[in-house]
């Protein structure tokens, strides 16, 4: 197989044990604390600051027009629908700009 298979394959056994990981240790309490829960709640706000932070600072125009319409579309649709309207807008700027 060629490199590139095995190394998909390394990620995918990286985030299957992962996610699994937290699920079998919280599994063994029986209440979890809610400082515990407050944090695991903050984890995909930070993911998504992760993604966001750097293109917000070193991008361009395509992509602060992206991140403008999906926080317009976050106020008022679903997670969904923010994702597309900025992958929309940023794909068509790119391709005009």
């Amino acid at each position: 197989m060629s490199t590139t298979i095995w190394i998909i394959l390394a990620g995918a056994l990286a985030t299957y044990i992962s996610r699994i990981g937290g699920h079998l240790v919280l599994s063994r309490f029986d209440r979890v604390h809610p400082r515990v829960e407050a944090g695991l709640n903050a984890v995909p706000a930070a993911v998504l600051t992760t993604l966001v932070a750097p293109v917000a600072t070193t991008g361009g125009p395509a992509e602060w027009a992206a991140l403008v319409v999906a926080g317009v579309v976050a106020l008022r649709g679903s997670l969904s629908a923010m994702f597309v309207a900025g992958a929309v807008v940023l794909i068509v700027l790119r391709n005009t700009l």
